[in-house]
């Protein structure tokens, strides 16, 4: 029986997917297989085992890392909140945006379809592992389509991160220029090159996220992974605060009033619900739709469906979990995903509630219209700020990982191009964030386009190549609801690149960035 490297499972927030994960099948699966005849192999894709030959996390224990006697020691509760970890991403600060443009109960209705749909195709991943004893998502390709399977997973899943990279720096490109502008006391309008985004971006990536990137381990992952989970439970804790805050109509900050005068008003105006010289916005706009559709509309589910992108971390959790069921596995997903859908909802109900139709694509930026020297939102957008920088290099391992894999899979380990594909990848990702108009696109693009593969096509599709038809006939009733489950996916892939698409074509995306 052939021998393999094993990693550390990464679980970054910000839905980072470790393309290099290898785990294999449980010994005793791997016997039954070969009694039977029926053994392919766990490695039978050369690639798999000729790459990268170093681990990115390090082994604490130094003791040899172990494939087929595997022992799991994550319990129940530690597996819940890795995969709460996993699913938790910069998706939560559009889902307001989402609301305005939906109304509460169509939002809550697609929310709660997504939820649920991510929840079924759990249970097809977990279906088809149990089968043939692989446990990850790019292994269950290879042995469903081969090297092709292998590829497509593989390129959805670096898509992902790349869109999920993206949005953390985009969120620096946004926020970070208001967090100087508060503690500097600067004029928006002064001009100064560090009040700039583009430029703050920039440096970021070089003195920061460069640097931790060309690391060969990242050993500050589950600090920053569980950093970055409280900084989110933050933020929702202080939208819910500031909706009860806010009054609306709420009256926005006025550029033109002096530095001095906005800073000697700024505790008069969280007194008296910020109705105090500043610029009032209209209260036509102050209350809630129960339902609506327009022009934006479109981009709600693609958005829902890159917050809810989880599935490449599924297979590595169940391998780590203590005495690992699929019953269990699926009741740790179930909880997961309730408490994910619980989190996204309140916030953005509250966000919603707050500022109505005049919520921006990126929540936190809205409370700079109001006050941007506001203490609590400065403190939330420095919690946010260190945690998307900390968790893009952790995201950009993996892609890295996948690259080499696909690119350079019988190489070992190269400074040169382990420093080549990072710069190039930061490279890449800065010149999208700096022409992108604004976060929106990249959710939308992400989500309607890998999202839809990771969530519902590819565990559709697996499931039915890989179970039996002894077992399951090709007619049977989850064959048939799991091509049903793939076609929603398709179906919601060209529908939702279409509208986004059409929406680009008449312009009205130009005007996201003010509404």
């Amino acid at each position: 029986m052939e021998s393999a490297r094993s990693e550390r499972s990464i679980l970054p927030n910000g839905k980072g997917h470790d393309l290099g994960q290898e785990m294999c099948m449980p010994m005793k699966t791997m016997m039954e297989e070969e009694q039977n005849g029926t053994h392919h192999g766990r490695f039978d894709d050369p690639g798999s085992t000729l790459a990268e030959n170093i681990e990115f996390l390090p082994n604490g224990e130094g003791k040899k890392p172990r494939f087929t006697d595997f022992e799991g020691k994550t319990s129940f509760g530690m597996s819940v909140f890795n995969l709460g970890n996993a699913i938790m991403g910069s998706g939560i600060l559009g889902l307001a945006y989402a609301m305005a443009n939906t109304g509460i109960l169509l939002f809550l209705f697609l929310l709660t379809a997504v939820a649920g749909l991510s929840c079924y195709s759990i249970h097809l991943l977990l279906k088809s592992s149990g089968v043939v004893g692989i446990r990850s998502y790019e292994q269950l390709g290879f042995r469903a389509f081969g090297i092709t399977g292998k590829m497509a997973a593989g390129i959805a899943i670096t898509l992902q991160n790349i869109g999920a990279m993206s949005s953390y720096l985009y969120i620096v490109k946004s926020e970070f220029p208001l967090v100087l502008q508060a503690f500097l006391k600067a004029d928006t309008n002064s001009g100064e090159w560090y009040l700039n985004g583009n430029y703050l971006v920039v440096l970021v990536s070089l003195s920061l996220i460069l640097p931790l990137a060309l690391m060969k381990q990242l050993g500050y992952l589950g600090y920053a992974s569980g950093f970055s989970l409280s900084c989110m439970v933050f933020f929702l804790s202080a939208v819910i605060y500031k909706k009860f805050q806010i009054l609306c109509p709420f009256e926005e900050f006025s550029a033109n009033s002096t530095l001095a005068h906005a800073h000697s008003n700024a505790t008069a105006n969280h007194a008296h619900g910020y109705h105090n010289g500043h610029v009032m916005v209209d209260d036509s706009h102050c209350s809630p739709q129960m339902f609506t559709v327009n022009t934006h509309t479109a981009y709600t589910i693609p958005i829902l469906a890159f917050a809810f992108v989880c599935h490449p971390e599924v297979l590595p959790i169940y391998t780590e979990l203590r005495n690992p069921t699929q019953r269990k596995m699926q009741h740790i997903s179930n909880i997961s995903i309730l408490i994910m859908y619980t989190m996204y909802f309140l916030a953005a109900l509250f966000g919603y509630l707050t500022f109505y139709t005049n919520v921006e694509a990126e929540l936190l930026h809205t409370y700079s219209r109001i006050d941007p020297y506001d203490t609590l939102i400065l403190c939330v957008r420095l919690a946010v700020l260190t945690a998307v920088t900390l968790t893009v290099p952790i995201v950009l391992f993996p892609v890295r990982r996948a690259i080499q894999e696909m690119i350079f899979p019988n190489k070992t380990f190269n400074w040169i191009r382990h420093v080549a594909i990072a710069v190039v990848l930061l490279t890449f990702i800065n010149m999208l964030v700096i022409f992108a108009p604004n976060i929106l696109g990249i959710f939308g693009i992400i989500g309607a386009t890998s999202a839809p593969c990771l969530i519902f096509i590819f565990p559709a599709v697996f499931y039915i190549r890989i179970v039996p038809k002894d077992k399951e006939p090709m007619r049977s009733t989850p064959k048939i609801f799991a091509a049903c489950f793939a076609g929603l996916g398709v179906l919601f892939m060209i529908m939702s690149l279409s509208f986004i698409i059409i929406d680009w074509t008449t312009g009205s995306s130009s005007a996201l960035g003010g509404h």
